[in-house]
């Protein structure tokens, strides 16, 4: 694991020493600010991938809603 130096306000300080001391098992700083940064990381790159898909959908709406009419009006066939 490597050592780096992060400067925080005052007020962020105090907030990560409240969710440190939280809880039956208290975590370190170190500790709460690694699962604070996976955390943050996997909703970014859902962000990312939900955005990729928006615009994909955005893309090819008028594709999909005619196959999506025809679905229906297959699937309504006696």
């Amino acid at each position: 694991m490597n050592t780096i130096t992060v400067s925080i306000d005052d007020e962020t300080l105090k907030l990560l020493d409240e969710l440190t001391a939280r809880g039956p098992k208290r975590r370190a700083r170190s500790a709460m600010v690694r699962a604070a940064l996976r955390d943050f990381a996997q909703r970014e790159r859902q962000r990312v991938t939900e955005e990729r898909e928006r615009e994909i959908f955005r893309k090819h709406r008028k594709q999909l809603a005619r196959e999506a009419r025809q679905l229906t009006k297959d699937q309504a066939r006696p």
